[in-house]
């Protein structure tokens, strides 16, 4: 036999036991996530309108909630006397957001 093929040791033997434990349980997770994507992907095409209401409704749900975080930085800033870019900067919020 080819003696390169062949482990040399103990600890050679070990970790290429190790390694291929650690493959079997890599392809054992990649098909539980392929199964997950199929059932969610079934499940976009089956109920668009379920979906297109959730996303409407978490949309709205964080327009409601970036409107009061504005407000409050404008109160915020109006109580220094700064514009209300500087009460945002502070934050860390940037003109992306």
């Amino acid at each position: 036999m080819d003696q390169a093929k062949e482990p040399k040791s103990y600890m050679d033997q070990q970790k290429i036991a190790a390694l291929r434990a650690s493959i079997a349980s890599l392809e054992a997770k990649h098909a539980r996530l392929e199964t997950d994507l199929t059932a969610v992907d079934t499940q976009l095409i089956n109920e668009p309108n379920a979906t297109c209401e959730r996303y409407t409704q978490l949309l709205h749900d964080y327009n409601d909630i970036k409107d009061v975080a504005q407000g409050l930085m404008g109160l915020l800033a109006d109580a220094r006397g700064v514009r209300q870019v500087e009460v945002e900067k502070e934050f860390g919020v940037s003109e992306e957001d």
